[in-house]
Formats: structure tokens, sequence, C-alpha cells
């Protein structure tokens, strides 16, 4: 629905604000030539191309008039320079001195042909003309060279840099008072705002007059120069949070409109409230009733569906089609996916509304309490959510495909990770170590176009050769239309109806919060719930950037409406509630069983030549012992040097202990979660750090501050190894990434570019390179031990060893063999080229 019907709105031209970053900010553009650089004059002005150039404030895009040309996007931090081309003197391309050469060492290649598809990306040093037609090269080029001395900066000065740059242009640009719709207006209220769109923020100048609303882009990119709305015309507004602030308000002019009118942020939340005050005074506002009570009160009585009251509940909790951050949340309803027919009259068919995905399987409930009993505060018990912008394109990449490229830096997903079969999505959430999603509303009310590649987009070929096109659907559909139209069904069935008010309990009541939560098993990650943290009083521009990025990949938890029990809709008929928990719990336990036979048919191994070793451990003393943490500490590291050791704990600490001074000299807060794991370089001045908030750090011991902080995975990173150029990072999220890297000394901002994405079937827990970066070894939660390729990036070999997680796994020091240990007591020894275990060890105690 937030992306339906909008093809005839969109403007003519190629260019928008989703080819840039999420939230940066598009300036102006200019008429060019584009000349090939490196070729004869007569040849470049033969091959000129005629276009605009867009200055961004992360990027140049240069957009060809011909529509069969690629777009030419250069990110600012990939320009070495750009500045006035120093051309011949005679040159016919430079007679006027207005030419600008810009520099780079990659280009972003787009929707060449007018086609939505992956950008390519071309990665070759070189140079690029354009000579600028209507403007003076003194208007422009300074403007260039301001944004790209702020690209060479960390990310929150780039930021407060590109911030003051857009202050002071808005200051510049007036509203144009010859828009208005009459001379008779009288002006209430101006000020500055953005406009929200999903993944897009564009500001502009609000005006409130005594009978319209304005918003006065400060750019072209919008098809209207002005947008207008009549005040008479406004049926709702709504304030709304916007990254967890209170500084958004969202206008509709259609009483029951799903999709707003406009949304607008401000600065400040003083700002956002002048400008509400200022629109519902107006004597021509009429709006219509909203109260929570009533809307309760019909939808109990049967006047309002069960999807018109949670369309409903989803716009009073802030969740809004105009934000991917609070995106709308339904429930999944229906659990069969698998009969010929789906029949609403049986409890099987649905699923139980009284628990948060993460707790319907138990298996998967009872390795998540484990973990979350173990965290130091605060805890959580799922380190996704059940919405974020990356699960709502993942649904809707078919219909929007620009935002998961948007999303995803130009690519789209690996398309065995992709939305491919409704029947795979949910057997993945309910078993997958990290995957808790719920749905969206167009489950629900559409013609199910999202589920169909109408668009003919190359989403890429399946691991098993199949190409990824429609979504598969269920047996019991017979296409799209009549999936969704029976999804609706199960929605608004008496079952469904007499139960929803569990499931609203959970999202958006008393179970959302505190001891009630915990007890629901529905604890999320502390950023995603409001009032969590007060990004206003953050001084520190670095942690401010990265409070905003981790609200933005964990997703929002809606503003809680309910603060008891919420009432049921009908009367819930005796003892079916009862079968559904005990059928399900049922197969639950049927596949816990088999689990458990088929990791014990593991071979038991008597002979072994470290039980002498073990066993004479009695006999080892401590040299030195120095309590350093005040919680678990789960690495500790020498220093090439051998004069320092290093260590990180879950107390979010690193901490830095000398071997000749014999004392600590420092202690550092990386995270403001446990960490996990360290690596240091050969220089002993950098560490690379992971941490359960899923990002990846880069530290310099000599200059004390963090380098870098990479977002490197969707749940906590249990493991990291770094050798020769390559990191291998783990994760809960059942993920090992490859990151290509030169990591070393100094003050320069670190870059690590991901090079590979390994999954497994289950969370990990360790990895390990061997000595020539040839094979990654991984050991996961469900005992089984993967070796892959680093070069094709597949499976080697999987051997299911350990009964309960692997908690570490080493390559022996010429590669040819792996050792690992785990919860279930045992040394193991496998024989990587022909898979035989040649040594195993019951050594009575869990290893680490």
């Amino acid at each position: 629905m937030a992306f339906g019907g909008e093809g005839s709105d969109q403007q003519k031209e190629r260019f928008s604000l989703l080819l840039l970053d999420p939230g940066e900010i598009y300036f102006e553009d200019f008429g060019v030539f584009y000349y090939t650089h490196g070729l004869t004059e007569e040849e470049a002005i033969r091959r000129k191309t005629r276009g605009r150039i867009k200055m961004c404030s992360k990027s140049v895009v240069f957009d060809p008039q011909d529509v069969m040309l690629p777009m030419l996007k250069f990110p600012l931090r990939s320009c070495t320079a750009i500045e006035k081309w120093q051309g011949p003197v005679t040159s016919r391309i430079n007679a006027t001195g207005n030419v600008i050469l810009i520099e780079s060492s990659q280009v972003y290649q787009m929707k060449e042909g007018n086609i939505v598809a992956p950008y390519v990306f071309k990665k070759k040093k070189e140079k690029y003309l354009f000579s600028l037609n209507f403007v003076m090269i003194e208007d422009v080029l300074p403007q260039m060279q301001q944004l790209l001395r702020a690209s060479t900066l960390t990310a929150a000065d780039q930021n407060s840099m590109i911030a003051a740059i857009v202050q002071s242009r808005q200051a510049r640009v007036p509203f144009n008072t010859s828009w208005l719709e009459t001379l008779y207006e009288k002006i209430v209220v101006e000020m500055v705002g953005d406009k929200i769109d999903p993944l897009v923020v564009n500001p502009g100048r609000i005006m409130i007059t005594s009978s319209r609303l304005y918003f006065q882009p400060f750019n072209n990119i919008d098809p209207y120069p002005v947008l207008k709305i009549k005040l008479s015309d406004i049926k709702r507004i709504v304030k709304r949070r916007f990254l967890l602030r209170q500084v958004g308000v969202e206008i509709f002019c259609s009483e029951d409109g799903l999709k707003s009118d406009l949304f607008l942020t401000l600065k400040e939340q003083e700002l956002r409230d002048q400008l509400y005050d200022s629109i519902v005074t107006q004597p021509d506002v009429a709006l219509a009733e909203t109260g929570q009570e009533n809307a309760t009160l019909r939808w109990q009585s049967g006047v309002m569906s069960n999807f018109d009251y949670l369309m409903y509940l989803n716009n009073m909790a802030d969740r809004s089609f105009n934000d991917l951050t609070q995106y709308p949340v339904f429930p999944w309803v229906v659990a069969d996916y698998t009969s010929a027919n789906l029949d609403l009259s049986r409890p099987e068919t649905y699923r139980d509304l009284s628990k948060p995905i993460g707790a319907l399987n138990p298996e998967r409930l009872h390795r998540t309490l484990e973990r979350y009993h173990d965290m130091p505060d605060p805890k959580f018990m799922y380190g996704s959510h059940y919405s974020t912008p990356g699960y709502v394109v993942y649904y809707l990449v078919r219909v929007a495909p620009e935002y998961m490229l948007c999303l995803q830096n130009g690519r789209f997903d690996q398309p065995d990770r992709m939305f491919l079969s409704i029947k795979e999505t949910w057997n993945n959430v309910l078993t997958g170590a990290s995957d808790v999603k719920e749905l969206i509303p167009e489950f629900y009310q559409t013609s199910g176009q999202f589920l169909v590649n109408a668009q003919h987009l190359k989403l890429g070929t399946r691991q098993d050769g199949t190409k990824a096109e429609d979504v598969e659907l269920p047996p019991w559909a017979a296409d799209h239309d009549d999936f969704v139209q029976k999804c609706r069904e199960a929605l608004e069935s008496d079952y469904v109806s007499s139960r929803l008010h569990e499931w609203i309990d959970l999202i958006f009541g008393y179970k959302q919060r505190g001891e009630a939560s915990e007890n629901a098993y529905n604890v999320f990650y502390h950023l995603t719930y409001e009032g969590a943290v007060d990004l206003d009083s953050i001084t520190d521009p670095n942690e401010r950037l990265s409070l905003e990025a981790q609200i933005m990949e964990f997703g929002q938890t809606p503003k809680q409406l309910f603060h008891g029990p919420h009432p049921q809709r009908f009367q819930q008929s005796p003892g079916t509630k009862d079968s559904v928990l005990m059928g399900s719990g049922g197969q639950s336990e049927s596949l816990r069983t088999n689990a458990t036979d088929s990791s014990t048919r593991v071979p038991m191994m008597k002979s072994c030549h470290l039980a002498a070793l073990w066993e004479g451990r009695e006999g080892l003393k401590p040299v030195y012992e120095h309590k350093l943490h005040k919680d678990t500490v789960t690495a500790v590291r020498l220093a090439p040097s051998g004069k320092t050791i290093f260590s990180v704990s879950q107390d979010s600490l690193m901490k830095m202990y000398s071997l000749e001074e014999q004392r600590q000299q420092r202690s550092i807060s990386i995270s403001n979660m446990a960490l996990s794991s360290c690596q240091v370089m050969a220089d002993s001045k950098t560490l690379i750090i992971g941490s359960w908030d899923n990002n990846v750090y880069v530290y310099s011991v000599e200059y004390g501050h963090i380098l870098d902080t990479v977002l490197a995975h969707d749940d906590a990173v249990s493991c990291i190894q770094y050798r020769d150029g390559l990191l291998v990072s783990a994760s809960w999220d059942s993920t090992v990434k490859l990151w290509e890297s030169k990591i070393g000394g100094g003050a320069k901002k670190q870059q690590l570019q991901l090079s590979a994405e390994l999954d497994h079937d289950s969370g990990v827990v360790c990895a390990c390179m061997d000595a020539g970066n040839t094979r990654v070894a991984s050991g996961t939660e469900d005992g089984t031990l993967y070796i892959w390729s680093v070069e094709s990036q597949y499976v080697l070999s999987r051997h299911p060893l350990h009964t309960g997680s692997i908690h570490a796994v080493s390559f022996s020091p010429e590669g040819q063999r792996v050792l690992t240990c785990g919860a279930d007591h045992y040394l193991r020894v496998l024989d990587v080229t022909t898979g035989t275990e040649v040594c195993a060890k019951d050594l009575e105690e869990p290893l680490r």
C-alpha cells in the first residue's frame, strides 16, 4: 500500500533521492557536457554527452539526457580531486575555462537503459570532464570542493560540516510568496523542516497561512515547486516520533486514509509542537474524532474489522508508511503453508497469537533464554526486531526495488536470502537464529502484486540454479490475489478475533515492557524502545551518530498504547486454545527429540594422547594474576611486542595491561554492550574488537580513539580473526562474513570492505582461518563444524561433531587438521582432507 499506485506520480526524470545514501541531501544541478578524458579532442567532442550534474552532500551524480546511457555517481569519499581543468590553451573544450575535472577511484553506473537493476561498480582511478553550460565555474566549484573536504573527515564531523553548509544555504533561500494562492492569506508561521518519505529526507521551507499549508523544497527534485494543502481538507494531524525523537507531524486529508499526504519533521520538539498548534488552532481546520476508547469499543462490538483496528493502533503508535523504521506491523496469522486446502475451522491452521515470534519454537526459545540469563544489563532476548527497514524492503523488493538498492548500497540481497517462498519464510522465522520478523499490511489488503516480479527484475540465481522470480505460494493459494484474500479471511476469522487481543498486548500493550514482557519472552534490544535514550542530551557527535545508525538498523518498538490487558473481542470457545498449544508443543517436542537422536550419533574414541596433558593440569601454577574486569572476560590477547596484554569483557570495556610495569595502563568503554572478541595487529598499535551490538570496532592504541565502526551483522558479533588483510567475523545471525582490509597503525579512518557472506543453519559461535587464508572453519550453536573455501565461498564439508554448541575451533599450523571443543565436554580433532575424526576425548568439563 505504501508503494502501490505510485508509478503514475513519479517524476519523469530518472534521478531520485533513492539513488543517494539514506538521508543524503541533494542541493542543485547544472547543465553540462560530459567529455571522455584521454581521447583526442576531436574524438572527445564527437562523443560528448549532454546532461545534468547533481551536487549532493556525499556524492556527485551525472544524469545523461539520453536515458539509454547509465547515470554516473561519484562518491566524494572516492574522489581524489575536484578542480578546474587546465586544458591546452588552444582547446575548444576549455574555450570558456568552465570545465570541471573529477578524478575518482570508483564510480557507480546506475539505471542504464532506464532499467532498475543493481549498480555496476567501476573501481579504477580515472578522470572525468564536465563543461558547465549556463553557469560560471566560480559558482559551482567552491561548493563541490567544500563538500569534498567534508568527505575526508570522520562520519560525525562530516555530518556536522554538511549540516553547517545546509543551514547556510537554507538561510539564503526565502519562501517564494508568489506561490501563495491568494493575496488575502495571512501568514501565521514560517519555519524550516524536512519532508519525510521512505528512506528519503528532503529539506524545505514550511509556511502556514490562514487558509493553507505550504512546503517549498530547497531543491528541484519534486515535480512541483511548492506543495499546497488546504487547511479545510485536513482531517487528521498526528504528532510523530522520528528516530526515537518527538519531532514529527503527519497530515492526512482523508479520514480513513492509510497513506498520509505529508510527513514533516522539525529540528526540535518545541518547533514541532509550535507547528502542530499553528495548524489545529486555525478556524478552517476541522479534525475527525479519533478517540482510542471509541475505536476499541467499535472493534469489540464488530463495527470495525480486525485489519482496520490494527491499522488504527499502528497509526496511534507512531507507525507510518512514510518511515521504514516505523512501518505498520501486522501478525503472522496462518501457520499452515503445506496443505492443499486452507481449513480456517481447524485451530492447527493458526499461529499462537499469545506468543511473540521468537517464542513459538520451544527449542529456539530455550537457547535464547540461556543466552539471556548470561547477559549483562541491559539484557535482551532478541538481537533483531520484528519490524525493521530491511524487513519491509525484503517483502516489497518486487514493487519497490530501488528501496532495497538504496538500503544495500546498490545491490540486491543474495538470491538465497531474498523473499522467495511463503513457506520458507515462515519456517525461517520459526527456526532461524535471529529471524523474528512479523508481517506488513500488504499481506492482508492488496492485490498481491508485491509477490510478483512484474518488472522482470534481475534478482539473481539461487545455489540450486533456479532464478529468483515470483514468490512461491502455498498449495492452497490459486494465485497471488487469492493468497492475500485468504490471509485476510484468516485475519478476520472468529478464531483470530477472539485471540487478537493477546498479540496486541505484546506489540502495543502491557506485555511490551517490564516484568510482563520478560514473562512473555518479549524483550528486545533496549534502543528499540521509546524513551530508552535521549539523543538531544548526547553531546559527542560520534556517539550520537552511532546511536542513530543503530536505531535505523534495529527498528523501533511501537509506542505503548495500553498499560493493562487489552479487552477481548468475542467470548473464547472453551478448550480451543489449549488444543492449539498442545498441538504446537507436541510438534516442537518431536523436532527436539529428532535433533537429539541425530546429534548423539558421534563416534566415541578412547585413545587420545591429550589425556595425560589434561590430567596433569593440576600441576599448572599461575605466574601473574590480576583482576581487571567486573564481568566475564571474553578475550585476552598478548601484543606481538610481548610487553602488553589486551583484554575485553562483557562489561563493555577494553583493558590494556603492561607486563613490564605490572599495572593497568588503559580502560576504554568501546560499546554500550558486551565485547565478545579482540585481535591485535602486528604493529601492536591497532585493535579490532567485536561486540554484542552487532558492530566491529577498529581502535588505535597510539591515538587513543576508535578509528572506525562497521555495522557488521544483524545480531551479536561472536568471534573475529584477522590475518594478512582478511578479517573473518562470525555472528549469532547465522553468518560468517569475510572483509578485505589494510588495517595498520595511524589515525586515518580505516575501511572494511565486505567480500563474502557465508550462511549457516544456526548461530555461529566461533570461526578460524588457516595459515594461508584459503579456508575458514566455523562452529555453530547446533554443534556443526563447517569448512569453507575462501576463494569460491562455498562450503567444502560439514560435520555434526558435537551435541550442543561448539565453543572454539582452530586449524593446526599446517592446516591439515581442525580442533574443536564445546559444551558436550569433548575435544575433537578432524582430518580436513578425509573428513575422518582422528581424536575424541571427553574431558568431563565444558571446554571453551
